[in-house]
């Protein structure tokens, strides 16, 4: 007997650690095979709503955020890339890189959830991002991203030219940093029990585990 599992999964597009922990919680579900029968919807969370669309360059821009220096900062991205790697997941960010504004790419998560090619999408951003180094808040570079995942790239170039779906983003936005969210990934199941941080698949499976008990008492 399959437990339905309600998994939201509140997120950036440039977040390592959003990475690690779906990578983490993926494989976790496919361990746990039909125990659970799961479905992901990516929340937007933006971990820089104020940046302006040149972006800033990463090491400057955490520096000022997080205070670290930046060796620390280049310490940081070598740990990621490590565990990104044990994942399967290629981390190419360096000292050039730059840190974006991702309101539009929520709005482009937000449609590929009504097309049913949301997760595609999500890992197509990070890929473009984080690996290939690609701009995720230039219209034309998402408009490319979605038609890669089967999305119309008309219909992508025309929704980011507009603001369609942008109060969707704002309230759900609001709605998650209402019920706590502060940072990401935060992994809530069945609108009760949340999880945060790139966790490990252990950590998840044990986690998934305990809340289908409960569900079945």
């Amino acid at each position: 007997m399959s437990t339905p599992l309600k998994i939201d999964f509140v997120s950036d597009v440039s977040c390592p650690w959003c990475i690690i922990g779906l990578r983490g919680l993926t494989e976790a579900l496919d361990q746990l095979g039909t125990e659970v029968q799961a479905e992901i919807h990516f929340q937007p969370f933006e971990l820089n709503p104020e940046m302006p669309a040149i972006g800033q360059n990463i090491v400057e821009h955490i520096t000022e955020k997080y205070g670290s220096t930046p060796e620390q900062s280049q310490a940081n991205r070598e740990r990621i890339r490590d565990m990104g790697a044990a994942l399967g997941f290629a981390f190419r960010t360096d000292g050039q890189s730059r840190i974006y504004n991702t309101f539009d790419a929520h709005r482009l998560l937000h449609w590929a959830g009504l097309e049913g090619l949301q997760y595609n999408l999500k890992e197509a951003l990070f890929k473009a991002y984080f690996t290939d180094g690609r701009d995720p808040s230039d219209h034309a570079t998402l408009a490319i991203i979605a038609e890669s995942v089967g999305l119309d790239l008309k219909r992508a170039a025309q929704i980011l030219a507009s603001d369609e779906y942008a109060t969707e983003v704002r309230e759900q936005e609001q709605l998650w940093t209402s019920r706590g969210v502060t940072s990401v990934p935060t992994i809530v199941f069945n609108d009760q029990y949340a999880v945060s941080g790139g966790q490990p698949v252990e950590a998840f499976i044990g986690a998934i585990r305990q809340i289908i008990e409960e569900a079945k008492n």
